[in-house]
């Protein structure tokens, strides 16, 4: 139980201070947020909570001409190395690009406060892409990931690409979404796997209820406790927006 209240008291001492600039004179910047309650914590379709419960909090500063700056967090559990706590910080720049199509650039930072050093460097920074295509109620996007050579990725690089469609239903809470994505390099299992997702979410006021089937090609190892965080699951949430 503490490990999972360590995340939310590590961001969410944020807000006290973010708020203090969220308020300005011209109204340019705004503050959004909330926590999500996952049943599994899948990246790119591996478990990093080992299938257990995660919290996953979040805040957002954002400026009306498009740049952003925030905070995500979970519990995770993949040994000493990374600890039990990732702490992600992100910022970048969205815009629309042309009537219908927006593009965001931007940087994330991924921070593993209590892994243990004697297993050498864990954090690691990446730049993204996505570009973004509204035709109706179906939104399509394209999104691709690169992490440079760094210690933490036993300075090798990765590249993992995303493509994916959502669509909301008229006149419903509902919004069914898909996506397949593909890891090559340090962060990949065996070198490069493919994974997929296929579920929707329903939002009610400031609750959004989803369900999502994660899959990936990861080849077997015969090791259970490994080729368990590779396995096909059904992944259920909970959040709360502010």
């Amino acid at each position: 139980m503490l490990r999972l209240l360590a995340v939310p008291a590590l961001l969410f001492a944020v807000p006290a201070a973010a708020q203090d600039i969220a308020d300005p004179p011209s109204g340019s910047l705004s503050v959004s947020g909330g926590v999500e309650l996952v049943s599994d914590y899948r990246f790119r379709g591996l478990s990093l909570s080992d299938h257990d419960v995660a919290v996953q909090p979040t805040i957002t500063v954002s400026h009306d001409s498009g740049f952003y700056l925030g905070a995500w967090g979970s519990n995770i559990d993949i040994g000493p190395a990374g600890g039990d706590v990732e702490v992600d910080i992100y910022g970048g720049y969205e815009t629309e690009i042309a009537s219908g199509t927006r593009l965001d650039v931007g940087f994330t930072y991924y921070a593993y406060p209590d892994a243990d050093d004697a297993f050498g460097a864990s954090d690691y920074g990446e730049a993204t892409a996505r570009l973004s295509y509204m035709l109706g109620p179906v939104e399509a996007t394209g999104s691709v990931a690169y992490a440079w050579d760094q210690a933490a990725l036993g300075d090798a690089d990765n590249l993992y690409l995303r493509l994916g469609l959502s669509s909301g239903i008229p006149n419903t809470p509902v919004t069914l979404k898909a996506g397949i994505g593909h890891s090559d390099g340090a962060l990949a299992p065996g070198g490069d796997y493919r994974d997929w997702s296929l579920g929707g979410t329903a939002t009610f006021g400031r609750f959004t209820l989803g369900l999502k089937y994660v899959d990936t090609d990861v080849r077997k190892t015969g090791v259970k406790a490994i080729d368990r965080r590779y396995d096909a699951t059904v992944v259920a949430s909970l959040g709360l927006s502010f």
